[in-house]
């Protein structure tokens, strides 16, 4: 299977590190034309060097997720350089550095802040590039969800386990609304992957014993590498999957 992406325009957020840095790369690595976003300045500019690195083309820009304006900007900008937008890998969410509690400590701003970040910024990109996208009547928007939507989170954080659901379900309603142009829109849900600090720490906590359950879950009986997430993103984004739409792949080692 011979999957590249030469003359494409590809959009990826959050990708200062992990899963989004995996996919800026593979998809820049296969010919896309690839525009990074993140808050995380200086993480950024590493993913923009690895690119290069590989002979990849790498734009970046420090956008917000939750600011609708800094989204359309963002996008406009794409747009206005490479003329249009191809792929779009809605990548960006988190905790937020929060960490599980009891139903009841759980504030407003601590809700919603998850949601913003994991379902609003998915919402406003897949809004942004959706004029693009009918234009040419072609599309790919893949987002990046978690196992913790189609189940319960591993942290506990309510908010978590709920926005990714949610993000899933965002997935199948546009995936019905846009097929008439050929927009396909469709969703991973990966499993636990050492991908940034926040996983890290996770991890660490678990201690030795549980380590070892959480890899006595998994079919494969070890832990996944952002470059499995990205694959995923390439089939997804590729002529292949040309009829496939309102899908969740669970990539996860089997579960």
């Amino acid at each position: 299977m011979n999957i590249e992406f030469s003359g494409r325009t590809a959009i990826v957020t959050g990708a200062a590190h992990g899963f989004g840095r995996a996919i800026a790369k593979a998809l820049s690595e296969r010919g896309a034309s690839v525009w990074a976003c993140d808050i995380l300045s200086d993480k950024l500019a590493e993913t923009r060097g690895i690119c290069e690195d590989t002979g990849g083309i790498c734009h970046t820009g420090t956008v917000n997720i939750r600011n609708r304006d800094e989204v359309f900007a963002f996008v406009d900008k794409a747009i206005q350089t490479d003329g249009k937008v191809d792929i779009l890998v809605n990548n960006a969410g988190g905790v937020l550095g929060q960490v599980g509690r009891p139903l009841e400590e759980i504030t407003t701003e601590d809700w919603d802040s998850i949601y913003e970040v994991n379902t609003r910024g998915a919402f406003y990109f897949s809004q942004a590039v959706a004029p693009s996208m009918k234009a040419q009547q072609f599309g790919r928007i893949i987002n990046i969800s978690s196992g913790a939507g189609l189940g319960v989170s591993l942290t506990g954080i309510q908010a978590y386990a709920s926005a990714k659901a949610a993000q899933i379900g965002l997935t199948r309603q546009l995936a019905h609304e846009l097929g008439a142009w050929n927009i396909t829109v469709n969703n991973i849900a990966p499993g636990f992957v050492l991908s940034n600090p926040t996983t890290g720490k996770q991890w660490d906590a678990y201690g030795k014993d549980g380590q070892q359950a959480l890899l006595n879950n998994i079919a494969m009986k070890r832990l996944g590498s952002p470059a499995d997430i990205a694959h995923g993103v390439l089939y997804f984004a590729s002529e292949y999957a040309g009829w496939t739409t309102g899908q969740v792949i669970s990539i996860d080692g089997g579960k």
